[in-house]
């Protein structure tokens, strides 16, 4: 994945994961780990793992990203 992406290229790839299984707006936290370890595995670099990315990600607390959630990783992978 290229270091910088359009918000329109991070909404394609989050829907892409996020229509695998259950609610196609939000990932699962298996979808999530599938979606960082494919499109993102930089991300993985460094003491953070899985778990922490998605307590990171999860704002509201209720065991998926939406896509807002998710926009952080747009700021991680610009960084």
């Amino acid at each position: 994945m290229s270091a910088k992406m359009s918000s329109k290229e991070l909404k394609s790839i989050f829907e892409k994961y996020a229509a695998r299984e259950g609610d196609p707006n939000q990932l699962s936290k298996d979808e999530l780990t599938l979606l960082i370890q494919t499109e993102f595995p930089s991300l993985l670099k460094g003491p953070s793992t899985l778990e922490d990315l998605f307590k990171e990600l999860d704002k509201n607390g209720d065991g998926e990203v939406s896509f807002e959630e998710f926009q952080v990783v747009l700021k991680k992978v610009s960084q």
